[in-house]
């Protein structure tokens, strides 16, 4: 198999006359493809239309940007091209994929400088600074919905093991590796959180408002609105763009795309398919291998 992408890639620079940075973005695409038929078990050679549907669903699943599909399926496109031309394979099964429509209006997504610009205007002289500054490090590193984070107990942040135990839709646990970054944030946190008087019924919150109780999703969004503006950034930024750039920097980064949906609660890839189990530790590892806040 290395010696057909060793080819493919020859094939993109000579025969297409491709850039380097082009030949490149082709190559971190197949890549992508390539994890997942690892997963289910595949070579290229096999896979069929309906294996590159479910591949297709899983990047629409974690919330991957319409225009970053497009772009990875006319990727594999050209790679099966070549594959036939070449007479590795008798069929294209892509021929009938595709590509999701591009409205007018596209999902925000905050690159990394951007996503440091915000953490950076927080103003830590404040009462609210550390609270503020955690919080956000807590939903860019983990990926979480906006409900998760407002909800997130502190005995449920496992500091020594690396792991926050969220409660999704549904009332539905699950466990998610956290950055070092955002637990040293959290830390920092603590010394002011431990001060405060919480409200009868939110003792174990771990983010509280000034008068003792759960942050409300309204106050998490001016947060995000006040630290953005300061910034600089002209975009629409909410909650979930924090988790929306969560996935798609870790998949830029080439992490596993069955543990990002794990990781982002996601049960299924489609409605009809149980979502396979991923190890714990292999989640973990995904995270320091491949998010932003977990490289040195």
């Amino acid at each position: 198999m290395k010696d057909i992408v060793s080819k493919y890639q020859i094939y993109l620079q000579l025969e297409k006359s491709l850039s380097p940075n082009s030949v490149d973005a082709y190559m971190a695409d197949l890549d992508k493809l390539r994890r997942f038929m690892e997963d289910e078990k595949r070579s290229f050679k096999e896979i069929t239309y309906e294996d590159l549907q479910q591949f297709v669903a899983q990047l629409y699943d974690i919330g991957i940007h319409p225009r970053s599909q497009a772009r990875i399926i006319s990727g594999i496109r050209s790679f099966y091209r070549f594959l036939l031309l070449d007479g590795y394979i008798a069929g294209d099964p892509t021929e009938l994929l595709e590509s999701p429509k591009i409205g007018r209006k596209l999902p925000v997504v905050l690159s990394v400088n951007e996503v440091n610009g915000i953490l950076d205007t927080i103003d830590l002289s404040l009462p609210e600074g550390q609270r503020n500054r955690a919080m956000l490090e807590t939903l860019y590193s983990c990926g979480l919905r906006v409900s998760e984070l407002i909800t997130l107990r502190y005995p449920d942040v496992y500091f020594e093991e690396g792991f926050i135990k969220v409660e999704g839709k549904g009332s539905k646990q699950r466990l998610v590796p956290i950055s070092e970054t955002a637990l040293h944030e959290i830390k920092n946190y603590l010394y002011d959180r431990n001060q405060m008087k919480a409200k009868k019924g939110h003792e174990d919150i771990l983010y509280l408002s000034r008068r003792g109780t759960a942050l409300s999703r309204i106050m998490v969004f001016h947060v995000i609105k006040l630290q953005t503006e300061k910034a600089g950034i002209h975009k629409n930024v909410s909650p979930h763009t924090f988790r929306h750039s969560f996935a798609t920097h870790l998949l830029e980064g080439g992490a596993n795309l069955r543990a990002i949906q794990q990781m982002l609660g996601h049960e299924k890839i489609v409605s009809t398919e149980i979502y396979t189990h991923v190890d714990r530790e292999f989640l973990r590892k995904e995270i320091l291998e491949h998010h932003p806040r977990s490289r040195k």
